[in-house]
């Protein structure tokens, strides 16, 4: 009886739960895997609109040339790649942030190995494997 108890509450709790309280970054898809830029959540007018970043491997949907994080969604950061670019990357505290939207072949690692951007900027990104 006490197991069907916890897994009520489990359930509860996971069901429950709101768009409000989702990262922009998440609700936007950044991150996610993508063959299409069309796969990526978009805003519509004057909105952020994600771009399928082919150049990573199983795709990336994200931003690129930022100038800063300000042009990013809410926990996402602006990273100068070491192909000379710059991205709006999912900020992360663990790989598994990373891969919520990814197969295990495309995975993602959350790294601290990174250029930021804004120099004060602190953490950890989702970086996306080569293509």
């Amino acid at each position: 009886m006490r197991t069907l108890s916890l897994c009520a509450l489990v359930m509860a709790v996971l069901s429950c739960g709101d768009d409000d309280d989702a990262a922009e970054a998440d609700l936007l898809g950044v991150g996610a895997q993508c063959t299409s830029s069309s796969e990526c959540l978009r805003e519509g007018d004057g909105g952020i609109n994600l771009a399928c970043l082919d150049q990573f491997k199983g795709g990336y949907c994200g931003l690129e040339d930022c100038s800063g994080n300000e042009d990013c969604p809410e926990r996402s950061v602006c990273v100068a790649h070491d192909d000379g670019r710059n991205y709006c990357f999912r900020s992360c505290t663990n790989k598994l942030e990373c891969n919520a939207n990814r197969d295990p072949d495309n995975e993602a690692n959350c790294s601290a190995n990174i250029e930021f951007v804004d120099a004060d900027t602190a953490g950890k990104a989702c970086v996306p494997p080569s293509g």
